[in-house]
């Protein structure tokens, strides 16, 4: 894969934009506020043992004490004693007493962050994790993930992957590297290998402040991804962090160190690919295709449901040659906007009605080859009986929409509002609930400039027969600060 990287950077926040052939393909947010510390290892210190709970709690110099129990400690390290071939994670979990005690260094990682009252979690099973695969320090299997599925894949990546293990370094082959070369693979193992000779020597120094591995910043762990593919180019609007990278390629992936480039210009690096326009585009819900058809993209907490409509576009034959060309066109668009918007978890797409079958065929094909650009893990089934297109996307961070929007104030996620007239109605049944249960003479409404004009002009003759029905003469008066929705019914 080839392409191009626009790294923006301000003080709170790091974004970064990859562009292939001139087009948006993928961003990446991370905000400082928001920065969590899971992966990072600290050399902690044991300050009280709990018996009771078979836990410890750990300081690694944060506001509250870490938990670290007895079943995330590697009891093999602790007690210098090789771990039986045949144990299972249901053998019994030896004495948290026997493990460790108050005063004791112990180096943790990691493995959930803080949440309201309660500190980080922490493990002594330290991994650093690389694009393809992931080191486990002093255990020296190789391990594939489970979700390769190809027996024959399997043994590829095993026998490619074993002669890189020693004693002091295992590694796990990640779902990503399904279809990696040998050289790929070794130039994370590489990778991998020199990160942890950095965190060896600084355990050394009994660093106990603060940590002696960092899971990498966004920009680092975006080049950490692509160690061993081809990017033209990769351009960056701040000097600090062009020097900070320039030193980390250098180091750690080469390969992509004649691409660096400091970008000083007056416009803004993101404006380059039109890439503002592109993010605000990827919040909205409808996608318009080049030939008039459009998508409806729907994030659920669900799932995701993407809809093709045909919208302005009638074709040049007959309908069934429209449908099936819009539904071509929308596979490329769907495995874009997944990308873009970073989509996972269940997928469910409504493709436009196909009666051929060479049709369905085709256009199922059509999506397989448009994702298989995506790095991230996915799967596609057939038709269902209801002729739609069920996929699944893996997870790897909050989506574009989670991260950039909250929930509406105003319609509170309902993604719809009453309409004017529907408000009208509830404000003219709520002055004749008030004036049955209270003696007012006269009402005052407060609503907003929309609802009072529809109030004064459309529902006049309607207001006018309330009046003489209650007797009481009923004022509308314009609240610039209400919604739409907001109204207010007072008596005088």
């Amino acid at each position: 894969m080839s392409g191009e990287l626009l790294v923006n950077v301000t003080p709170s926040e790091t974004r970064v934009a990859l562009i292939e052939n001139g087009i948006l393909q993928e961003v990446h947010v991370e905000r400082e506020a928001n920065r969590g510390i899971v992966g990072n290892i600290y050399l902690g210190k044991i300050i009280r043992v709990l018996p009771g709970m078979q836990a410890a709690f750990v300081d690694i110099n944060l506001d509250k004490a870490a938990f670290l129990h007895a079943s995330d400690i590697n009891s093999s390290l602790i007690l210098n004693q090789d771990k039986p071939s045949n144990s299972t994670s249901n053998d019994p979990v030896p004495d948290i007493r026997t493990l460790v005690r108050e005063g004791q260094h112990l180096m943790v990682q990691v493995v959930k962050d803080p949440l309201g009252t309660k500190g980080a979690r922490l493990t002594t099973d330290i991994t650093i994790a690389a694009r393809y695969l992931v080191l486990m320090p002093n255990a020296s299997r190789a391990g594939i993930s489970q979700r390769i599925d190809s027996d024959k894949e399997r043994n590829r990546l095993k026998r490619i992957i074993t002669p890189f293990c020693d004693e002091e370094h295992g590694f796990i082959v990640r779902t990503a590297a399904e279809g990696a070369d040998e050289q790929e693979l070794k130039q994370d193992a590489e990778f991998l290998r020199r990160v942890w000779a950095k965190v060896v020597e600084r355990k050394k120094r009994k660093v106990t402040k603060t940590a002696i591995y960092q899971d990498l910043s966004l920009i680092f762990r975006v080049l950490r991804d692509f160690v061993g593919t081809e990017l033209e180019r990769i351009r960056i609007d701040s000097k600090l962090t062009y020097d900070q990278v320039i030193e980390f390629t250098a180091e750690f992936a080469p390969n992509l160190s004649h691409g660096l480039e400091y970008y000083p210009g007056e416009r803004p690096i993101f404006d380059l690919f039109d890439v503002e326009n592109e993010i605000q585009r990827a919040l909205h819900r409808r996608i318009d295709l080049k030939s008039g058809g459009y998508l409806i993209i729907d994030q659920t907490e669900a799932m995701t449901t993407i809809d093709i409509n045909t919208g302005a576009f009638v074709g040049h034959r007959n309908l069934e040659e429209t449908i099936f060309n819009t539904n071509i066109e929308a596979t490329q668009a769907i495995a874009r906007q997944l990308r873009l918007r970073n989509l996972g978890g269940i997928i469910i797409v409504d493709f436009i009605d196909m009666n051929e079958k060479d049709h369905q065929r085709r256009v199922l094909t059509s999506l397989e080859q448009a994702m298989m650009k995506d790095n991230v893990k996915f799967s596609i089934s057939g038709l269902s009986a209801l002729g739609l297109v069920e996929m699944t996307r893996k997870r790897t961070r909050e989506s574009l929409e989670h991260i950039l929007c909250g929930e509406c104030s105003v319609c509170v996620g309902r993604g719809h509002l009453k309409t004017c007239e529907t408000v009208c109605y509830e404000i003219l049944r709520e002055i004749v609930r008030v004036n049955r249960a209270y003696d007012a003479d006269k009402f005052i409404v407060y609503a907003s400039k929309a609802v009072s004009e529809a109030l004064i002009n459309d529902e006049y003759h309607n207001l006018a027969e309330l009046e003489v029905f209650i007797g009481k003469d009923i004022k509308i008066q314009i609240e610039l600060m209400y919604n739409q929705e907001q109204f207010d019914v007072v008596m005088m």
